[in-house]
């Protein structure tokens, strides 16, 4: 492709991400706090960078994949950060789940000539191994389809959802459909067990019914982690926006007490909740 784009953050997310920009003919530059995470990229022939500003430099965009808020800001500002190595042209895509003033408060510290997308992932590991992630942008639309042959790679889908923060906040609307589905999903199917219903049976006739999903299908496959950031941030963005959630309360106070064991055990005809 002739085209280069540094990744940051060699998580579950990110090094993927970085292996299939790579199959694609892409010159991936890599970064991360962890060695063997950089050696693993670096085996599928990405290039290691000192900092995050060195993994920027020269760089058609840069994929931000860190856990937190707190991180995003420690990658891109500073004068080791993304934003001190990138230089005109240069898309920055925050990848990481984070509130859209986050978004904003890298933007406002953007150099001239400097882009920054908020690109939020759905999809999660198994879409981001596969190279089938779906993700929501917020942002210049035009900064968009400048970088977006260089999404392909690793994208299934592409939405535009509007200015900076709009792909932040598609991602907490998705993230409140997710764990509400959970709950619901693992609720009903412990009170058809406990009625004396088979769950496994059971489970096999909604996938032919109309309430058939992703979330039925794919339950244990599912790692039920970030539960509380993400319903966090549905909390504080319904806050802002003047909205009672009590569907992400209840979620928030349910998904506690479900991990991946309860719901092997569930998917077994076994007791969801253990006393």
């Amino acid at each position: 492709m002739g085209a280069t784009v540094a990744v940051i953050g060699l998580g579950a997310m990110g090094l993927p991400v970085a292996r299939h920009l790579l199959a694609a003919g892409v010159r991936v530059t890599v970064r991360d706090l962890d060695p063997a995470a950089v050696r693993a990229a670096v085996a599928h022939g990405a290039h290691s960078a000192a900092s995050d500003a060195e993994a920027a430099e020269n760089a058609d965009a840069v994929a931000v994949f860190v856990p937190t808020d707190a991180d995003v800001l420690a990658v891109c500002l500073g004068s080791s950060g993304v934003l001190a190595g990138a230089g005109a042209g240069t898309a920055v895509l925050l990848c990481s789940s984070v509130r859209p003033e986050t978004c904003r408060q890298v933007a406002a510290d953007a150099p001239a000539g400097v882009d920054v997308l908020d690109a939020a992932l759905t999809g999660g590991v198994r879409g981001a191994e596969a190279g089938e992630i779906n993700l929501l942008v917020g942002g210049d639309p035009a900064a968009l389809e400048r970088v977006r042959p260089l999404l392909a790679p690793w994208t299934a889908a592409v939405h535009h959802l509007g200015p900076l923060g709009s792909g932040q906040v598609g991602k907490t609307a998705n993230n409140l459909v997710h764990w509400a589905q959970i709950c619901a999903v693992t609720e009903a199917l412990e009170l058809a067990r406990r009625a004396g219903v088979d769950v496994r049976a059971l489970r096999r006739a909604l996938m032919d019914g109309p309430t058939d999903s992703r979330t039925l299908r794919e339950l244990e496959q599912m790692r039920l982690t970030w539960h509380a950031k993400d319903l966090a941030n549905t909390a504080t963005l319904a806050a802002e926006v003047g909205l009672e959630i009590p569907v992400a309360e209840t979620a928030r106070r349910v998904m506690t007490g479900i991990g991946v064991e309860d719901v092997a055990r569930l998917l077994g005809n076994g007791p969801l909740y253990q006393s």
